[in-house]
């Protein structure tokens, strides 16, 4: 296994080390939490968090404008409730905490234990769960994948002009049903705590629909150009979505070069024109990753303007 990895089982606690260096806004607390040194006082807080290797989510988005604290789990595994409640702990204010928690079984239930852990402190506290991505048929059971930065990102917005939890909650979940994710690889990616692949690809192969967490896709086809992947893509999209402007996200699976996204970017602009559908923003960039995973995801949000002020709204982190 060729990797930057001095102790596997110290991987995480390595990382979070280099990330705190790296940004001295953030602080380790727990062993597993980054959080906010300046802490909001009176204005709700945010929480998110699961396994690492999506870097920079989620510690990269703990930051003014953004969210306050996020637990980080071993490498693709959920964190513990003890420490989501010290996050929570941690950042709590009077007006109350949200849980922003990606829908997945071991997400959703510590971090609905922690929730009822911080309720018998008598700590005001409410979740969402993000499941965008449309590679699932059955709703109840889709993951939280690139969108789940947009949330991040509005819920910020939306805490910092003093909403209530209860206001906040509801502006996230308005905005949950408008915005859909899928994603692909020409390659998988490697565990650094296994030292396996997530699955197997052959060099002339490509797979639709993967996970973040090194998920394989729900079908496999020999690669294609950019266009007809984009075509691919964006006629599954299609069959989930209303209208015909979208704040766009092309998201890189970590392994994915710049160079790469942008060309992408270029495809999906293309076809957007030939679709008549408008595409009122345009991020390109690692935003959700899995590890080192060639691929990318792209995700349409329903344009509203409120949507496109928040996102466009000052944060302080260096990843948005």
């Amino acid at each position: 296994m060729k990797k930057l990895v001095n102790d596997k089982t110290q991987f995480v606690a390595d990382m979070l080390k280099g990330l705190t260096l790296a940004d001295d806004t953030h602080e380790v607390i727990a062993d597993s939490v980054i959080v906010r040194k300046d802490r909001k006082k009176d204005k709700v807080a945010l929480v998110s968090g699961g396994g690492s290797g999506h870097e920079p989510a989620h510690a990269g988005y703990v930051a003014e404008g953004m969210i306050d604290a996020a637990v980080c789990g071993e490498v693709f595994t959920s964190p513990t409730p003890d420490k989501i409640l010290e996050a929570i702990k941690a950042v709590a204010t009077d007006a109350g905490v949200l849980l922003i928690v990606k829908n997945y079984a071991g997400d959703v239930m510590n971090f609905e234990m922690a929730m009822e852990l911080a309720e018998m402190e008598d700590i005001k506290v409410d979740r969402v769960i993000v499941a965008d991505d449309i590679a699932i048929d059955n709703k109840e059971q889709r993951r939280g994948v690139a969108g789940t930065v947009f949330v991040h990102k509005i819920a910020g917005y939306y805490a910092e002009q003093g909403l209530s939890l209860e206001e906040v909650k509801a502006k996230v979940e308005a905005v949950l049903p408008q915005m859909h994710t899928i994603g692909m690889a020409l390659e998988p990616c490697m565990v650094p705590t296994t030292g396996q692949y997530g699955f197997e690809l052959a060099a002339d192969e490509m797979e639709i629909g993967i996970g973040i967490h090194g998920e394989k896709g729900i079908y496999r086809e020999k690669i294609e150009t950019v266009d007809q992947i984009v075509a691919r893509l964006m006629t599954e999209l299609e069959k989930e979505i209303e209208g015909d402007k979208f704040i766009v996200m092309v998201n890189g699976m970590g392994g994915t070069p710049l160079s790469e996204l942008a060309v992408v970017a270029r495809y999906l602009k293309e076809y957007f024109a030939t679709k008549h559908l408008q595409m009122t923003k345009l991020f390109v960039g690692n935003y959700m990753t899995a590890l080192d995973m060639q691929g990318f995801s792209i995700t349409l949000l329903k344009h509203d303007d409120d949507y496109a002020a928040a996102l466009d709204s000052k944060t302080a982190s260096k990843y948005f």
